[in-house]
């Protein structure tokens, strides 16, 4: 391993061991820049497990498509749709070759039919819905959770992110909801200019964008209370107690809406 990767990279900011030494060292890089780098990649984990509760609850969804799974960690999404509504199906969706070695971890413990693995690339949403139908284990003639937390921002402006968001949207029925979070540097420019290019050393485009950018994705959906806003601020639970963090630690927006 001679390159470094962003799924491995994160998974060293989690506390991960799915990582090598060249992504340490890249993580490091970014970690210099950005000291509290774990807070925002737990912050934005946290935020996933409020949503897919919230989705599960108050929204009564049942089936979820996660793309752009990343290496996983433990709870992954149908464990914490389960706690909620046992009935839950997710099918994941990743193109990093990685990520299908670790498959099986993801699907594992789930009842056969309730959960599956499908190779796509976010910025062919026709291939990925095909991909994703053909499983089975999702039937999109019934709501869908969308959850796409930590992905648009690899997505480069030339490769049409909001259009890639409203196609994948056009083919879930009503009551469908979208869950996205996405790094910004409205609280860190400078900090996010550095990180920007130690992700490109890496081979890895990181296009991070501020608040009014991140709430395009959500254009003609009704958002949830509170809106769009820094992930640790999204639903707190009061079980967990305050949050210590600040939006410049953080650093990712994160919001859900629905499709009406």
């Amino acid at each position: 391993m001679d390159q470094p990767h962003s799924s491995r990279m994160y998974d060293y900011f989690l506390g991960g061991k799915t990582n090598y030494a060249v992504d340490r060292v890249a993580a490091e890089e970014v970690i210099r820049h950005f000291p509290r780098v774990e807070t925002l990649a737990r912050a934005n984990r946290a935020f996933m497990h409020r949503s897919v509760r919230f989705l599960a609850g108050a929204c009564g969804i049942r089936q979820f498509i996660d793309v752009g799974t990343g290496i996983p960690t433990a709870p992954n999404l149908y464990d914490v749709a389960r706690q909620v509504a046992p009935d839950s199906h997710v099918v994941y969706v990743d193109n990093d070759p990685l990520v299908l070695i670790y498959a099986d971890e993801l699907l594992s413990g789930a009842p056969r039919g309730a959960t599956d693995y499908v190779d796509g690339d976010v910025t062919d949403p026709d291939a990925l819905l095909a991909a994703v139908e053909r499983s089975g284990c999702v039937d999109l003639t019934r709501p869908v959770g969308l959850s796409m937390h930590g992905l648009m921002h690899f997505v480069p402006d030339d490769r049409d992110p909001y259009g890639v968001v409203r196609a994948l949207l056009d083919r879930l029925v009503p009551g469908s909801c979208l869950s996205l979070s996405h790094c910004t540097p409205d609280f860190g420019a400078a900090e996010w200019e550095r990180i920007s290019k130690v992700y490109a050393r890496a081979g890895t485009e990181l296009r991070v964008r501020g608040r009014a950018e991140v709430l395009r994705f959500f254009d003609g959906l009704e958002l949830a209370d509170p809106g769009l806003v820094v992930a640790h601020r999204w639903r707190p639970e009061p079980a967990s107690g305050p949050s210590l963090a600040t939006d410049f630690q953080v650093s990712v927006y994160a919001g859900v809406a629905r499709k009406s």
